[in-house]
């Protein structure tokens, strides 16, 4: 039985005012967005998941359907075999759920706010539990502030500690290290994988790819309301075109080298598949009048992996009928 099963997943909202649909034969139609279009997808008891996008992919859309936040236009979800919808009580106790957006009650402290969470679910007695949730977030020494007076890092702890607190044995972070600083991404991935060992199933959205590359062991990448790639992110980095040349450049490259690259800042780096095209690259860097420093050749990474994928899969018209609108 999986963890998680999305099965056809689809979810369609209303297009902006004045929109049409292009898929209706009224041309007065208004336009419907379809946010997810038709998703599948099994993760397995005690894996640690990773589901890339970029910003507008669907993951948060994905994520609500799951959380029985937003009901599905079609499809069915269920999490260890409860479906969120017709069996939500049991689905929502299974499952713990670290949102995107730091969203707080301002009038109790860390502690009070643990123990009313752990009412929420029925859970009595629940005193060590929120301590060792406490230690091993760094919390314990605001156990006892209002969280008004903390911090966005120290927030998004609290937030995490929630979606913990009633020991579910599937938990899913959305985003749970953005914006946050080096030590809260250590103390929470070193928890949150050790709880993955214990058997826990974990579901990650994120935009650091390397925490993903790190941390998954399957990945799913999804674009447009569509999974387009899903396999193994050890099987993914094989597949990978090569190599890559990194280098650092005092100067901007010129229109027809800067299409091909990935810039970032002084960091410049081209797709490197074996030496000649290393040395095609420098050579033109050179016929540029420019000098590269720090010349390396790495092998790809989930990032490579994620903007070649990305680049490869055009975006599929999302507008539909406004009959499938739930």
């Amino acid at each position: 039985m999986p963890a998680i099963s999305f099965q056809t997943i689809s979810k369609a909202y209303p297009s902006p005012k004045g929109a049409k649909s292009q898929s209706s034969s009224s041309p007065s139609t208004p336009a419907t967005f379809l946010a997810l279009d038709g998703v599948s997808l099994d993760i397995e008891e005690g894996e640690f998941f990773g589901l890339l996008g970029p910003n507008g992919a669907g993951k948060t859309t994905l994520i609500s359907v799951l959380a029985g936040l937003s009901k599905p236009s079609g499809g069915r979800v269920s999490v260890l075999g409860s479906d969120v919808q017709t069996d939500y009580a049991a689905a929502r106790r299974k499952l713990g759920v670290v949102p995107q957006e730091l969203v707080f009650d301002p009038f109790f402290n860390v502690r009070e706010l643990l123990r009313i969470q752990s009412g929420y679910f029925g859970v009595k007695n629940n005193n060590a539990w929120i301590d060792e949730l406490l230690e091993s977030l760094g919390l314990a020494d605001k156990a006892e502030a209002n969280m008004r007076q903390l911090s966005g890092g120290m927030k998004r702890r609290v937030l995490v500690a929630q979606a913990l607190v009633h020991k579910p044995p599937v938990i899913v972070l959305d985003e749970p290290t953005a914006g946050v600083d080096v030590e809260l991404r250590q103390t929470l991935w070193q928890f949150i994988a050790k709880l993955n060992k214990q058997g826990h199933t974990v579901m990650l959205t994120t935009h650091y790819l390397e925490e993903a590359e790190a941390l998954c062991g399957r990945v799913a990448m999804l674009k447009s309301g569509r999974i387009v790639a899903l396999d193994k992110t050890s099987d993914l980095l094989k597949a990978a075109s090569g190599n890559v040349l990194r280098f650092k450049l005092d100067g901007e490259l010129p229109a027809e080298l800067a299409v091909q690259a990935r810039v970032t800042g002084r960091i410049v780096q081209f797709p490197a598949h074996d030496a000649l095209a290393v040395e095609r690259y420098l050579g033109a860097v050179r016929e540029a009048g420019l000098l590269a420093h720090d010349v390396e050749i790495r092998k790809a990474d989930l990032e490579d992996v994620f903007l070649e994928v990305m680049t490869r899969h055009r975006d599929p018209v999302r507008s539909v009928a406004p009959e499938v609108v739930a």
